[in-house]
């Protein structure tokens, strides 16, 4: 009973591996369109862009934060209902401002437009990539560039709750003054950081516009947040150089992908678990052994803590008796 257990305690690690390895390969940063690859890893930071909505004497503000590459964090110090759900690659934060009620940003809904989540009401992110160049529409294909289409969640999230829809067009932008320093606008929003640089409640960067820069030569665009076929489908527009076929991806390490030492630690451990479960598979069948002498070297592994016990006292003994003088006193 006890090998068994051990067998499936390790199947069940190896499964949740396997399934973290297919959602970090599975990365929306990389596209492969008509034999062509493309790489956004540079405008994998969140990044955010405002709609302001006016109906007298209240303003509704909602404020879109996107991330490429990985879902966007927790911010720090937000309650759980005025945060983006978690998983989310693509949040709405929908704001109230009335002066006559004192009404002062008061947030209204937080919209999971695009992402991985757990709850029924979700559909898979499942991101899809498209060639401008090959749409039937005539307008699209005149547009060098991508499209990109993500799903999301209901809100509410329950059955008479609205299906999310995310659809960005990242179009050629190769502009050689903008592919050198980018151009002047709202910094990106760091992984945790509320946008707000004087400590306060509000969550909402003051500079934020429905177009802003991208910080990487590009513009991030506003289009429309509507109801399309009962499903509420934002649409933005994402002017860059890595949307054009000659773009390179820049140097260094690459946010979205794990590194040697990971898969190092990874692999060591996989390596240990499968020589723990064979090693203990045979002393079972050879031997009939029971509990700890399943284990292979079982022996040595219950040394292992007077042998460093013993380490530990020689080197003790040494610090102490380097002032020593050869048993000699003085006199």
């Amino acid at each position: 009973m006890r090998l068994s257990h051990h067998r499936s305690a390790f199947l069940q690690s190896f499964i949740l591996l396997l399934s973290t390895l297919t959602s970090a390969s599975n990365n929306v940063c990389d596209a492969r369109v008509g034999g062509k690859s493309f790489h956004f890893e540079s405008l994998g930071t969140p990044r955010s862009v405002v709609w302001e909505e006016s109906s007298p004497p209240t303003v509704t503000k909602t404020t879109f934060t996107i991330d490429l590459c990985k879902p966007l964090k927790k911010l720090k110090g937000v309650p759980k209902g005025e945060d983006c759900p978690a998983g989310s690659y693509i949040c709405a934060i929908k704001r109230l401002y009335n002066p006559i009620e004192h009404i002062n940003g008061t947030i209204e809904s937080a919209i999971g437009v695009a992402g991985e989540y757990e709850h029924s009401t979700a559909e898979p992110l499942n991101p899809k990539w498209a060639s401008l160049k090959s749409s039937p529409s005539s307008d699209d294909r005149q547009k060098d560039g991508l499209r990109l289409e993500m799903n999301g969640a209901k809100y509410p999230p329950d059955k008479n709750g609205k299906k999310q829809k995310a659809v960005i067009e990242f179009l050629c932008n190769a502009k050689e003054e903008e592919r050198r320093g980018g151009l002047p606008g709202v910094r990106p929003r760091e992984d945790g950081d509320d946008g707000d640089d004087d400590g306060g409640e509000d969550d909402e960067d003051p500079n934020a516009g429905t177009e802003v820069d991208d910080g990487k030569g590009g513009r991030l665009k506003f289009i429309e947040y509507v109801d399309v076929e009962g499903t509420m489908t934002l649409n933005l527009e994402w002017r860059t150089p890595y949307a054009c076929e000659d773009a390179k991806p820049d140097p260094g390490p690459s946010p979205g992908h794990w590194g040697f030492f990971t898969w190092l630690i990874i692999i060591v451990f996989l390596v240990t678990a499968a020589y723990l479960i064979f090693g203990s598979w045979l002393n079972y069948n050879r031997y009939s052994a029971r509990g700890w002498d399943l284990v292979p070297h079982s022996e040595s592994i219950r040394d292992i803590p007077y042998l460093l016990r013993d380490w530990m006292r020689r080197v003790i003994n040494t610090i102490q008796g380097g002032g020593s003088r050869g048993g000699y006193s003085a006199v």
